[in-house]
């Protein structure tokens, strides 16, 4: 499975910490949420969507970013959220300032004839729905792979790794293969007769 979710604090290049969580898919779509002092900031970007920056002469769809606040603009023009030549890679993006009191995003003119056009449904499912059962369903839709619902609890959880648990979930990673990632989520060790 080509999946990848991480949350990890990231030194971003104005050299202040953020909390980060960010996806992958390994298709070409992605997502992150930043959680800064002055708040949160939620991007996607699904690379098919009708309002990509790559179908739209190379620019973001209008109104996705025109409204954003000047204290999140740092995190749109971050290079590990622009391409090649600096244009913000996002299809749906919405934020929240700490004297916010509800999430705000830009007035979107979308294409009609699209049920998704942002990307938005497929980007964030599993953060809209996050009981264990979602992600099976998700990557048996995603990635035509059947994952073991118990194993997905046990990590829900927060129960420590081990390898029988790994392997229930990728029987090609090891449980020293996670280690890394383990420290770096922050997520519960192993015990040592387990590693």
């Amino acid at each position: 499975m080509i999946y990848n979710f991480t949350m990890h604090t990231a030194q971003c290049r104005l050299g202040r910490r953020r909390e980060l969580a960010s996806m992958r898919n390994g298709s070409g779509d992605e997502s992150s949420i930043v959680f800064a002092a002055a708040g949160t900031y939620v991007r996607g970007f699904a690379h098919e969507a009708p309002v990509s920056p790559y179908g739209t002469d190379g620019e973001p769809w209008p109104g996705v970013i025109d409204e954003f606040p000047e204290v999140f603009k740092p995190f749109v023009e971050e290079p590990a959220f622009t391409d090649e030549d600096g244009v913000p890679v996002v299809t749906a993006c919405l934020w929240r300032e700490t004297t916010d009191d509800q999430w705000r995003h830009g007035v979107i003119d979308f294409p009609a004839g699209h049920a998704d056009p942002e990307g938005a449904t497929g980007l964030f499912e599993l953060l809209v729905d996050r009981s264990p059962e979602a992600f099976p369903r998700h990557a048996e839709d995603h990635y035509e792979v059947s994952v073991d619902l118990e194993a997905v609890r046990d990590v829900y959880a927060l129960r420590p790794l081990n390898q029988k648990l790994v392997s229930s979930l990728n029987s090609e990673v090891t449980l020293a293969d996670t280690a890394e990632d383990m420290a770096e989520i922050g997520y519960p060790q192993p015990a040592p007769d387990e590693t």
